[in-house]
């Protein structure tokens, strides 16, 4: 018999389903994934797909559905399509942490993939607890991200997670993203109640804690959230817990880009040539905007770096395509 299920979390070849309130476990159909000769969506956390129920062993994914929404990161093995980390969500909750973590081009580069992956970005700036003089560093990242919700949260003190509770209502899923140790995992356990995932203590060293998240994996918000200090919220929602990435790669897409870079791509717009590569052409408005100070050096360069590794993993798409054209022609 075919369900629709969830996937709710991905283990190397395995995924565990999630069809009404029943769990249960599937492997994908090998020929729909691996021999069709096309380009497929493999599942991820959040997705959708259609499976064949299997009452004695794993069930049989058969297709993936629509996606609302996906984050992609480029694969590392050459020659494989970009990776999905997550699908159908409504918001990226970005987690940065207010001690060390913290850079500019970092959180630049989490909302042009968040921009890019159809959800609305959200900044959450973790362990406020560790961090009296925060004011510094909420108006960089409201320069930074105008229009975009910033919070400043504390899984100890609970401070900040009454303010989330829109985000966390029933019908919603939101996906965290965020390098290692910012608090991902904190976080969940404290939305869920109970500690679903481990972390250990904070190193005095750097204030940073340190967790054990090796995959992706997606919890159903209780419908009451109680918080550190007692008091209660409202829940219902979904939450998605992605590894933590010591560097995003940008897979293939423009949208992040227009949208978290539209200051850089309005002054090319000035350039007095369409094709001005903003180098050594005269009449360059993003040249001049760099020697007056307009434009800040960083943003430039982190434009650059996201520009390049989005046409790399366009280049790296393109030839898979042909790939998989050849294939086709000598069947």
């Amino acid at each position: 018999m075919e369900n629709t299920a969830i996937v709710t979390a991905v283990h190397r070849d395995r995924y565990e389903l999630c069809v009404g309130t029943e769990i249960l476990y599937g492997r994908l159909k090998t020929t729909a994934f691996y021999n069709s000769g096309e380009t497929v969506m493999f599942p991820t956390v959040g997705d959708r797909v259609r499976v064949l129920r299997n009452a004695d062993g794993d069930s049989t994914i058969l297709k993936v559905m629509e996606r609302k929404s996906v984050f992609m990161r480029l694969n590392a093995t050459q020659g494989l399509p970009d990776q999905a980390v997550a699908a159908n969500f409504d918001d990226v909750f970005i987690t940065m942490s207010l001690n060390k973590d913290f850079h500019p081009s970092k959180l630049e580069r989490y909302l042009t993939a968040a921009w890019q992956s159809g959800g609305t970005p959200v900044i959450l700036l973790t362990k406020s607890d560790l961090k009296e003089d925060r004011e510094q560093v909420l108006a960089q990242v409201n320069s930074l991200a105008p229009g975009v919700d910033v919070y400043c949260v504390s899984s100890y003190t609970g401070e900040g997670f009454s303010q989330l509770e829109k985000y966390f209502a029933n019908g919603h899923t939101i996906v965290l993203l965020g390098s290692s140790g910012v608090g991902k995992s904190s976080f969940v356990n404290v939305v869920m109640g109970s500690e679903q995932m481990q972390t250990s203590d904070i190193r005095e060293s750097d204030a940073q804690g340190r967790h054990t998240t090796t995959y992706k994996q997606m919890f159903y918000i209780p419908d009451r959230i109680i918080l550190p200090d007692k008091s209660v919220i409202k829940g219902g929602g979904r939450i998605i817990d992605t590894p933590g990435m010591r560097k995003l790669i940008m897979g293939e897409g423009t949208d992040g880009m227009e949208s978290m870079f539209e200051d850089i791509e309005e002054l090319a717009l000035q350039c007095r040539f369409s094709d001005c590569r903003h180098q050594t052409e005269p009449g360059c408005a993003v040249k001049k905007a760099l020697e007056t100070g307009e434009l800040d050096q960083r943003h430039w360069k982190t434009y650059l770096s996201l520009q390049k590794e989005e046409a790399y993993a366009r280049e790296r798409q393109q030839i898979l395509m042909r790939k998989m054209e050849k294939s086709k022609r000598r069947r």
